[in-house]
């Protein structure tokens, strides 16, 4: 999320990179992993409780082997939430501003699902999970004067596919400080922060899949600089800890930049 405007339209470009063993073996390989993803977001206000949020991804992905390399790109899976503010403290009625929405929605299958990938070490190599998830998700923003804490809870169920494969569940969780700077009519907002994930078994034909849980903790770091109705930021995440598919994937960094038009 956004912590110069919680309402916006934008684009905006993820990279990850993994290393993960090509094979099961303990003497396999160990190979790149590449994952980057051209996004359109947005929260849009629908009225002063509720705000829809979108996700439309592209995903563009590469793994360097030893028998040399592969590559995915195509459309990823659509996201659509709706969120519903259930507490709002007046600017001028305390020294703490609180606010907490509620939100839900669905992930629709617009990625392609190969099962064909399905063998390999890092089972998210994929461009989309080919079923339909459903997210609920809880965020708390607390302000006073300049500084600000932003928190964030979600989960995603995630159901079996046309092929029988089903994603595990997913958690995730994260809280960024940040600080509201004005220079001239410029806005500049660091951000010092931390994020975790927890996934649970896939399963195929409902039977799980050996090494596909794991959870991962980061610590991030980034900045947003905003002039009139348009921003900009850049933030790095790098893992503190990390059991990803039993020790066979290992995540090293995580960058993301974006532009938005505040609403």
């Amino acid at each position: 999320n956004s912590m110069l405007s919680e309402q916006f339209l934008g684009v905006r470009y993820m990279y990850q990179h993994y290393k993960s063993k090509d094979g099961v073996f303990n003497n396999s390989p160990w190979i790149d992993e590449n994952f980057s993803t051209a996004q359109l977001w947005g929260r849009i206000p629908v009225n002063k409780k509720i705000e829809v949020m979108i996700m439309v991804p592209y995903h563009f992905l590469n793994r360097e082997k030893a028998s040399g390399n592969q590559t995915l790109d195509g459309m990823g899976d659509v996201t659509v939430m709706a969120f519903y503010n259930v507490l709002q403290t007046m600017n001028d009625s305390a020294s703490f501003q609180h606010k907490i929405l509620l939100g839900a929605g669905v992930k629709a299958p617009t990625g392609k699902f190969d099962n064909k990938n399905n063998g390999s070490v890092n089972p998210s190599f994929q461009l989309g999970t080919g079923s339909w998830d459903y997210n609920v998700a809880a965020e708390y923003i607390m302000r006073k004067d300049k500084l600000g804490l932003n928190s964030t809870v979600g989960y995603i169920v995630k159901t079996e596919n046309d092929k029988k494969y089903q994603f595990g569940n997913q958690l995730n969780y994260g809280s960024t400080l940040f600080y509201t700077a004005a220079v001239n009519n410029v806005n500049i907002v660091p951000q010092l922060g931390v994020a975790g994930e927890t996934y649970q078994a896939n399963k195929d034909y409902s039977e799980e899949v050996p090494y596909t849980k794991g959870d991962i903790f980061f610590g991030k770091i980034g900045v947003e600089i905003g002039y009139k109705k348009f921003s900009a930021g850049v933030n790095a995440m790098l893992p503190i800890n990390q059991n990803l598919t039993g020790g066979r994937v290992e995540a090293d960094y995580r960058v993301a930049f974006n532009i938005n038009y505040i609403l």
